[in-house]
């Protein structure tokens, strides 16, 4: 761990522990965390703000059935560490108590390989990247691009990581991430395009997705929607290209599958286990262990060691994501989705990276044999019932399939629909994977993540746009 900072004593890890359970309660652990960071925003063709800064402190969670007491503290002092103990103790009566804990090292069983330490390069270098994106989104329509923003950040995150079962982490988490959203108008009409790019990575992420070059895609996007056509509206076939990334994934399928949502009874999946919910076309992974992703790690925020996780295999359910809390409540181990924000957050079920696994349809022959129907080469934002799987998301780049050919390119579309019933829907899966990179919300905590999909031909789904519209394809019965 180069350029090393946070440095906890084991002994006091111990006896933080041991105040945390003075009183009772089953389990105990500590999360202590320094983290750095750096960010970059431009905007109106000047650097905006640059803002570097440093974050300390470690969290304490006491678990007594099913309750648990969390408290942090930015004092990582003996008297800090222990304080924050003993305040968790206090709501952690009963249970196994007070014990002798024995903690053990465990080595990180995968490495991700950073060229360019964040904190090794000049903020010139930075802003300069940030500069070449903003000139390169300017140069593609100098007179209708309107605004451009660029944001650059990096994070570096020490973790020490020890719990009363004896386990004890330390790791390093290094993330990179750009973001470019340009802005086009021709009289009243406005529209955005919108890259993103991140990993679990060093700046050697800039060689390999070069801001200059995103915003050029995301200039020729925002510019050539301003010339696009009105979208049909009606249930018609929908072809989601791999490029369009996993929103619909992560969003209408993957919070369903997390261990905690569905102990609440607000997921769609919990009475399912085994079950057919997808079609026989579709597996779902969710993976933290894949190199470079900007959901990747190696040990998560409880210091269980990473895994792949089959959720659903040829349309059939198979697990749920899990952290320590969940887990221990169905009697089994975690598979390793305890996440937080920080040292001020205690850990909840989360995904990483989530993904349709590839088949071996060729993406071309998909739309082919498809016929008529629309494109989903982008998506937009949207929105999801996780009790139910409702999801309605934006097209940011569509176009209409005509005489199995990529058509014109069309604006307003919407997708509606069900994440159960949409994968049951699923007729032919590509044998190509696009990923998109993300911060993931949920119960006031974001965490970087990252989904995938394959190209997939679904069989119906609403498309919401202008009805009447010219081109409208002919639509079935979703």
């Amino acid at each position: 761990m180069a350029n090393k900072e946070l440095t906890v004593d084991k002994s006091l890890l111990k006896e933080a522990l041991a105040a945390a359970l003075a009183k009772g309660g089953d389990f105990a652990d500590i999360f202590v965390e320094n983290k750095r960071t750096t960010s970059v925003s431009l905007e109106d063709a000047r650097i905006e703000r640059v803002q570097s800064g440093v974050d300390n402190g470690a969290g304490v969670r006491a678990i007594q059935g099913g309750t648990t007491a969390y408290a942090y503290t930015n004092d990582l002092s003996r008297e800090g560490l222990v304080a924050a103990a003993e305040t968790v103790a206090q709501a952690a009566r009963g249970g196994r108590g007070q014990r002798s804990i024995d903690l053990g090292n465990l080595t990180p069983h995968l490495e991700f390989k950073v060229e360019r330490r964040p904190d090794e390069v000049d903020v010139a270098e930075k802003t300069g990247a940030v500069q070449a994106a903003d000139r390169a989104a300017r140069a593609v329509d100098r007179e209708r691009i309107r605004q451009v923003m660029v944001g650059y950040g990096d994070v570096i995150q020490e973790v020490v990581i020890a719990n009363s079962d004896g386990v004890y982490v330390e790791d390093e988490r290094i993330r990179t991430r750009v973001v470019v959203q340009v802005v086009a108008a021709q009289g009243a009409l406005m529209q955005t395009g919108l890259e993103t790019s991140g990993g679990a990575a060093g700046f050697e992420l800039l060689s390999l997705e070069k801001p200059a070059e995103m915003a050029d895609k995301a200039a020729r996007r925002a510019v050539s929607m301003l010339e696009a056509g009105p979208a049909p509206a009606g249930r018609m076939p929908v072809v989601m290209a791999g490029e369009a990334g996993g929103t619909m994934i992560h969003e209408a399928c993957g919070h369903g599958l997390e261990a905690d949502l569905v102990l609440k009874g607000l997921s769609v999946y919990g009475e399912k286990m085994g079950a057919e919910v997808a079609s026989p076309a579709i597996t779902v992974i969710d993976d933290a262990t894949l190199p470079g992703r900007y959901g990747s790690y190696r040990f998560d925020d409880e210091g269980t060691p990473a895994e792949p996780v089959v959720l659903i295999e040829k349309g059939r359910l198979k697990d749920f994501l899990f952290d320590h809390f969940s887990a221990q409540k169905q009697r089994r181990r975690s598979n390793g989705h305890g996440r937080r924000e920080s040292y001020q957050h205690k850990p909840i079920t989360r995904m990483a990276n989530t993904y349709i696994d590839r088949g071996d349809m060729d993406p071309d022959k998909i739309i082919r044999e498809t016929g008529h129907g629309l494109l989903v080469r982008k998506m937009g934002g949207g929105q999801v019932n996780t009790t139910t799987g409702d999801f309605m998301f934006e097209v940011a780049e569509g176009y209409l399939i005509k005489d199995g050919q990529r058509g014109p390119l069309v604006r307003g579309a919407t997708l509606t629909g069900n994440g159960p019933d949409v994968l049951k829907q699923v007729t032919m899966v590509g044998n190509d994977l696009g990923f998109g990179t993300g911060t993931c919300g949920k119960d006031g905590q974001g965490v970087p993540v990252g989904d995938a999909q394959p190209t997939m031909a679904i069989r119906e789904m609403v498309v919401g746009g202008v009805t009447g519209a010219s081109g409208s394809p002919r639509i079935r019965r979703l």
